[in-house]
């Protein structure tokens, strides 16, 4: 078992109290992410349960991720140690075998919340085991991606416990109403589909630290296909071109970035700043003329939910100029918090990167509006109230009629 308060903002003692305290009032729900936790979704996860108030996430996993140390919650991992835990993982994996250790039905869990679509398939024996409801949330590629879906020999874990998926989960929770779409057409049941958007804090300061500095184009996130950032070097290449001082800071990691690091080699200038903790990327936010999110369909399916990084740049009063791809739109309204452009589209990005260079102001009222905008619809602890209300909702509904399985 490992548990993090953390120290510094970006840590869970930064999300408030109640993201990190051990209360035995509350009833426990199991969070099962198969991996704990990939650092690129550890914000954004941990958020989710920071203002509950009646239900504790314990996190469950088979496997650490290098986020994990941060997490700032309890968590437990499948199977005993040494070579007896490798075979407890694996029986559970593709049989379902729930192993010995850790006891799961000791802390009385009222709930399954699974996270993404293979962790929903993964996650349900256990609310089989235990006769508790599951909920599956997702997120972006588990719902787009066409490769999770097509029927293959061996099947997956994911594809061979689809349908009884569909029958036996209580709900499934999309992060955007593009992702509910996209499941929609995969043949999830209408009735159980429901749009709970991620929440994000909201800075108490926001804009840039020196309003007379000058500012520079940011993007952050992964370096893969779907990002879309050849297209923001492109656009600011053209930029260049036109004589114009450019100054782009990408930030982020992943396979792409050497094929990127060669695409922007002949920009004058340009950044590769890595990963960063959360609190520094807002404070990189604040000093961004853009947030760009030039997002795109992968050439195998994958598409974003709603990117967690547009909803953080709108709380720092930065404007985004996104495509008009998967949920972006539900965030960012056209000229009034940010733009929308097409997908795959430089010439778009740059006209829109050069109207903010070339109208402050323009800049400052975008920034201010987005930042109203995330204030009203994406503030982290009303988001996650609203989330605990949905999953009391189930916990009630299943132990008023008893178990449907």
């Amino acid at each position: 078992m490992v548990s993090s308060d953390g120290s510094d903002p970006g840590s869970a003692a930064g999300y408030g109290a109640s993201a990190a305290a051990v209360d035995g009032r509350r009833d426990i729900i199991l969070a099962y992410r198969d991996r704990l936790i990939p650092r690129s979704e550890l914000h954004f996860l941990r958020r989710l349960y920071v203002g509950f108030e009646r239900l504790r996430p314990l996190w469950v996993g088979r496997s650490r991720d290098d986020g994990l140390a941060d997490l700032g919650d309890e968590a437990v991992f499948l199977g005993r140690e040494g070579v007896l835990g490798t075979w407890d993982r694996e029986m559970f994996k593709h049989f379902g075998v729930l192993p010995p250790v850790p006891d799961l039905r000791a802390s009385r869990p009222r709930l399954v919340h699974a996270h993404f679509g293979r962790g929903g398939a993964l996650a349900l024996p256990i609310a089989r085991a235990l006769k508790i409801p599951l909920v599956v949330s997702f997120y972006g590629a588990d719902a787009t991606k066409d490769k999770q879906y097509r029927k293959r020999f061996p099947p997956s874990v994911f594809q061979r416990r689809l349908h009884a998926m569909w029958d036996e989960a209580a709900l499934f929770l999309c992060v955007s109403g593009f992702i509910k779409e996209q499941l929609l057409a995969r043949g999830f049941p209408p009735e159980k589909l429901l749009v709970q958007h991620s929440g994000v804090n909201i800075d108490p300061d926001y804009g840039p630290d020196d309003p007379a500095a000058p500012l520079y184009v940011m993007f952050a996130g992964r370096f893969v296909e779907k990002k879309g950032v050849p297209s923001l070097i492109e656009a600011v290449r053209r930029l260049e071109a036109e004589g114009r001082t450019v100054r782009l800071v990408l930030v982020g990691e992943g396979p792409m970035e050497q094929e990127l690091r060669q695409a922007a080699s002949a920009l004058k200038q340009v950044e590769f700043m890595g990963w960063m903790p959360n609190h520094e990327l807002r404070r990189w936010m604040r000093g961004a003329l853009a947030l760009c999110v030039p997002s795109q369909r992968a050439s195998d399916g994958d598409a974003e939910g709603l990117p967690t990084v547009v909803i953080e740049a709108m709380a720092a009063g930065t404007p985004v100029i996104g495509s008009r791809h998967a949920g972006i739109g539900e965030a960012v309204e056209d000229g009034e918090t940010g733009f929308l452009i097409p997908e795959q589209d430089p010439d778009a990005l740059a006209a829109a990167l050069r109207r903010l260079m070339d109208e402050p102001n323009l800049r400052r009222a975008l920034g201010e509006n987005a930042r109203q905008a995330a204030m009203e619809n994406f503030e982290m602890s009303a988001q996650s109230r609203r989330l605990e209300q949905r999953l009391l909702g189930v916990i009630a509904a299943t132990y008023t009629s008893g178990p449907t399985r």
